[in-house]
């Protein structure tokens, strides 16, 4: 029996990098899963992919195509891995976009697109789980992905964190709120990981001239890292399943820094 054995979780942006890693790591502590993304190809591939191993470990393994950002979409997530698994338990919002733009160059299109995936799709996403959780009556946990850029702020991605400073005020505000069900509302705020994400960011710095050579931005960003190296998303897992575990349940309205060191707060 893995720790979250019974439990049934969702977790969005899960097509690759740190979504992909936490649906994965959840599956091997025996929970049933659904992996949910925009690209629905990707999340079909990935589910395909661990199917051998959710069996293994006792639980099933589902997947959906969603914009985070459409609330009739995020509904229909929920009421599909409700009809594979019965019920949700876990609700991972961790879809996100970043798209650099050096500050006063920020463009209306750049916020609003920022800010409505990981800002709106956030909270569509705790208030969607929220009711199904209501509904069963049994409680549950929203776990929201925030950045160490919910922390402070980055000259060459305004929008991105001010859309991770959105995410710690949701938490809050989720956590005071849905005390009352019993639901906790909790997030994590990972630093440099190298995923598909920084790969594209890197290439959107040096395109408005903030890096001049590949990787270049990695290394800048990582210089004060005290573990001394970038995370892999694999470094991150611990945290998450610990957050969608009963170990945590005494836990909410909290965001647990993951950056090995960079912010101290």
């Amino acid at each position: 029996m893995g720790r979250l054995s019974g439990r049934s979780c969702i977790v969005t942006g899960a097509a690759r990098g740190i979504g992909r890693a936490i649906g994965e790591a959840l599956l091997c502590e025996g929970a049933d899963v659904c992996f949910a993304d925009i690209d629905g190809d990707k999340a079909a591939e990935v589910a395909t992919s661990n199917m051998a191993s959710a069996q293994q470990a006792g639980g099933k393994v589902t997947y959906a195509a969603v914009d985070v950002t459409d609330r009739a979409q995020v509904r229909a997530l929920i009421a599909h891995a409700v009809s594979v698994f019965g019920k949700i338990d876990v609700k991972f919002n961790n879809a996100g976009v970043n798209r650099p733009m050096n500050f006063l160059d920020v463009t209306e299109e750049n916020w609003n697109f920022i800010m409505g995936v990981n800002g709106l799709g956030c909270l569509i996403g705790m208030q969607e789980a929220a009711r199904q959780m209501i509904a069963q009556g049994t409680g549950g946990k929203i776990i929201n992905t925030a950045s160490v850029a919910s922390r402070q702020g980055f000259d060459n991605v305004a929008p991105y964190c001010a859309s991770k400073f959105a995410v710690v005020s949701l938490t809050q505000s989720g956590a005071r709120d849905l005390s009352k069900h019993n639901i906790t509302v909790t997030g994590f705020a990972p630093g440099v990981v190298a995923t598909e994400m920084w790969e594209q960011v890197d290439q959107d710095l040096m395109e408005i001239g903030a890096a001049e050579r590949p990787g270049q931005a990695m290394e800048d960003f990582a210089a004060g890292i005290l573990k001394g190296r970038v995370a892999t998303p694999r470094d991150i897992t611990g945290t998450t399943t610990f957050l969608a575990s009963a170990d945590s349940d005494y836990m909410t309205g909290q965001i647990v820094m993951i950056d090995g060191g960079m912010v101290l707060v």
